[in-house]
């Protein structure tokens, strides 16, 4: 199977070698054009010294098909010159057999007053003019040595280079492929190694490799969240079969209890007076259970409606107001916006009932019927909910499983509850896209932030153009 280690390695041979190729090609042909341009520019001049060294003599008088040549010092290597006359025919075979040109080449000259030609070492160039009444044409031809000889040279010269170049590509491609997948292949190796076991294990940062460390540090994170994932399961799974547990072996025991000797009429209502009440409990923790998760199964919610944030914590406090006057609680507007319309979500009102609900009534728990401070304000964007009190706050150590259903801190015991109203307001909070933050400190008390989107932000981004 072919690694994307070779397959980079033979694509950047094959860049290499393009590139090389299409400058050694055109570093030869313009060489060669220019050669030949500058040749036939000799030739030419040759060509007109002939032509004005004949007009300068006072009898030129050629015969048909009498090639007159051999006239000057040789300028040029292995230089040959022609005059004739022009045939009154115009056919040039006699001539063209004798000087080993082409016909097409006189013609071209007759035609257009000037011509040139080569074959494989002659350069040729023609020229038409006209003395006492009659035609005449020139013709000067040399060898090109520079074309024969230098760039031939030149060819063997660029080949080899071009050879020693794929070589040398060759061993640098497989050395920068190497050098490329070197870090890739390390991450694999260690990706590998991770499984459920030790979830602990992270990639490490690649020294500079911005766009691998990047890939590193979104890896550690989904890692992080993982584990943090399996180790609330852990969490879950203990604190709900604690929880289950304890009114199922309170029912039992009572049962046993009863029928382990004739009882009277009182005592067995008594006995299921008893079994009634955990049973009720059970049913209460099995319905918060529920209620988690489906909140936080696919994040959908069944009833959309606008709601208003105000009128909703109007509500909130109202109803903890009537569960227990000793709920003291303050509601801060001072940080209210101008305009209403920032302080409407989009959302299921009874779900953000009950979200805001548990965490006020929490603080009230907490807080031993302290002033609880509910703050409410609102940007363009978000609108927030803050709600301060000053209770027994969350162990510092125990913040990172606040939001395990069913956790509770250590110092909670003297308090009543299951220790789902944080993590159910979290799961609502989310499904609204919006945030909630906790800090605590024990024996201080406790805050907690809740931000919403609003559907005024929205509405302010439909109108944009």
């Amino acid at each position: 199977m072919i690694t994307n280690q070779t397959k980079t390695m033979v694509l950047l041979m094959v860049v290499f070698t393009t590139v090389i190729s299409i400058f050694g090609g055109l570093v030869y042909f313009s060489i060669v054009n220019f050669s030949h341009q500058r040749f036939y520019e000799l030739l030419k001049i040759r060509t007109t010294t002939i032509v004005q060294i004949e007009k300068g003599k006072e009898h030129l008088d050629l015969p048909e098909n009498y090639i007159l040549n051999g006239l000057n010092d040789e300028e040029l290597p292995m230089e040959r010159d022609y005059v004739f006359a022009v045939p009154s025919d115009s056919n040039f075979k006699h001539i063209s057999k004798e000087v080993h040109i082409p016909d097409s080449f006189f013609k071209n000259i007759i035609r257009r007053g000037e011509a040139n030609y080569n074959d494989k070492e002659f350069y040729y160039i023609g020229q038409s003019f006209r003395f006492q009444n009659k035609d005449y044409i020139a013709i000067a031809s040399a060898k090109n040595h520079y074309v024969v000889h230098y760039l031939g040279f030149l060819k063997r010269t660029l080949i080899t280079c071009m050879i020693l170049s794929i070589f040398f590509s060759m061993i640098f491609s497989f050395y920068l492929s190497k050098t490329l997948f070197k870090p890739i292949l390390k991450i694999t190796g260690k990706v590998k190694e991770i499984s459920s076991e030790n979830l602990h294990l992270r990639l490490e940062p690649q020294p500079d490799n911005k766009e691998l460390n990047e890939l590193v540090e979104t890896f550690n994170t989904m890692l992080t969240r993982i584990e943090t994932s399996f180790e609330t399961q852990n969490h879950l799974i203990g604190n709900v079969s604690h929880e289950l547990r304890t009114p199922l072996t309170s029912i039992m025991g009572e049962a046993d209890v009863a029928l382990s000797i004739n009882r009277t009429a009182d005592e067995y209502k008594e006995t299921l007076e008893i079994i009634l009440d955990e049973a009720e409990k059970l049913d209460k923790k099995i319905k918060a259970l529920l209620i988690i998760a489906q909140t936080g199964f696919d994040g959908k919610i069944q009833k959309i409606d606008k709601v208003r944030i105000d009128q909703l914590l109007w509500d909130v406090i109202e109803t903890i107001r009537k569960i227990d006057s000793r709920n003291n609680i303050f509601l801060d507007i001072s940080m209210l916006p101008d305009n209403p319309k920032k302080l409407k979500v989009q959302g299921n009102e009874q779900l953000l009932h009950l979200a805001v609900a548990n965490i006020v009534n929490n603080g009230c728990k907490y807080s031993n019927f302290q002033q609880v401070k509910v703050s409410l304000g609102a940007t363009d964007t978000d609108v927030y909910i803050i709600i301060k009190d000053t209770g027994i706050g969350i162990p510092e150590f125990e913040m990172d499983k606040i939001y395990d259903p069913f956790f509770r801190a250590s110092n909670t015991k003297n308090y009543e509850g299951y220790g789902i109203g944080l993590p159910l307001a979290r799961n609502i909070v989310r499904m609204h896209n919006g945030e909630l933050i906790v800090s605590s400190h024990e024996n201080q008390g406790t805050t907690v932030q809740m931000r919403f989107p609003t559907i005024y932000a929205a509405q302010q981004k439909e109108k944009q153009p």
